[in-house]
């Protein structure tokens, strides 16, 4: 069968389009074609998929989503596809993956009553609408039961069309037999001293993933310790306003910002605790990356994935509402204890847990929404 793939933008680091190459190729694996359509392709090109790049430009990111979509729908007339899965919110989809939160309830929630008549929440609400509404033939593929009640209670879909994919972490996260090795060298390569401990954060989008909690936490550490401990943070955002902000709490030496690049297990097992303060994360597909890695996690409770920290105890959740006081005492305390005890219990988890078969059952699902579509015709 053929599987159109749908994404606005692709860029290699992101998580949302690890997923998105990752369940391309379990299809691809049984058997089938895939094709993805996108607005911006940013990184080397596929050999197994055909990448076709819209050719829509507009001074807006609505305007120019809104494009796309009309594009798509004339580009699906002429191709024939046996199902169209979608990574973003766009009309026409017979299958989407929701990594994204529910925007309706953001907009009623957290923005001014006078957001809501502006064309950018107009479009944008049309294209959840359009993917989640009772009138919609969707199937959706969430990834946390955390936003499912609020697309429930904007749009009323019915319960059969969501389907609950386990964690998708990819094995090479896992420790291997020489971690103690790799991890060594790496401390040696990052001139990391053996009384000196990392703090680790990956993700991009800074400041959703909670980096200027992170920063406050570290300036609050007692002298002694902040002096022998050192932050790195990893991902695809501008860093400007957190190096300021660094700078201004006097903790610019403890921390050193990077971009987004592809050896984040050598930083997982060379790092002491990966910290995750998130003001929301749908997942947070790091914290189990961090678990399977052996690496202690320090976490609030918004996170999906939070609950498998206290499930396999390897590390702490911080409960909400969220107090940057709790988070400042938690870094201390984790910092100073034997992080031993962790680390074996993630490993644990590791070795038993379902975190693994996302895109193998993401894939079964789409293969068998194309089948019914095809019975449905016939």
């Amino acid at each position: 069968m053929r599987f159109a793939f749908v994404l606005f933008k692709y860029f290699p680091f992101g998580g949302l389009q690890r997923d998105f190459s990752r369940i391309a190729e379990a299809l691809i694996d049984l058997g089938h074609e895939v094709d993805a359509y996108c607005i911006i392709w940013d990184g080397p090109l596929p050999k197994n998929i055909n990448v076709h790049i819209a050719p829509v430009k507009a001074f807006s990111n609505h305007q120019r989503n809104a494009r796309f979509a009309t594009w798509l729908k004339k580009t699906f007339q002429e191709q024939h596809y046996d199902a169209v899965v979608g990574f973003n919110k766009i009309s026409g989809l017979d299958v989407y993956y929701a990594a994204d939160p529910c925007y309706q309830d953001k907009a009623l929630t957290l923005r001014h009553p006078l957001y809501r008549l502006g064309s950018r929440y107009k479009q944008f609400y049309q294209q959840e609408k359009s993917v989640f509404s009772t009138k919609s033939n969707t199937e959706i593929l969430m990834i946390s039961e955390v936003q499912k009640p609020l697309f429930q209670q904007h749009y009323h879909t019915p319960e059969a069309r969501f389907h609950l994919l386990p964690p998708g972490i990819s094995e090479d996260r896992k420790a291997p037999q020489n971690a103690q090795e790799i991890r060594s060298e790496f401390r040696e390569e990052w001139n990391i001293e053996k009384n000196q401990q990392l703090i680790l954060m990956v993700g991009s989008g800074f400041k959703t993933k909670g980096l200027d909690r992170a920063l406050l936490a570290l300036a609050s550490l007692p002298e002694k310790q902040k002096a022998n401990t050192r932050f790195i943070v990893i991902g695809q955002d501008n860093p400007k306003m957190f190096l300021a902000q660094a700078k201004s709490l006097g903790i610019e030496n403890n921390v050193t910002i990077l971009k987004g690049r592809n050896d984040i297990p050598n930083f997982l097992l060379g790092a002491d605790l990966l910290i995750h303060p998130a003001y929301n994360e749908n997942t947070g597909t790091i914290l189990l990356e961090a678990v399977v890695a052996g690496l202690p996690v320090l976490v609030t409770k918004v996170c999906g994935y939070a609950h498998y920290i206290d499930k396999a105890n390897a590390g702490t959740v911080l409960d909400s509402p969220f107090s940057q006081p709790a988070l400042n005492n938690t870094l201390t305390k984790m910092l100073s204890a034997d992080k031993i005890h962790w680390q074996q219990n993630a490993l644990s988890f590791a070795a038993k847990a379902d975190i693994y078969s996302m895109p193998t059952r993401a894939a079964q699902i789409i293969e068998a929404t194309a089948l019914k579509k095809q019975s449905t015709k016939s």
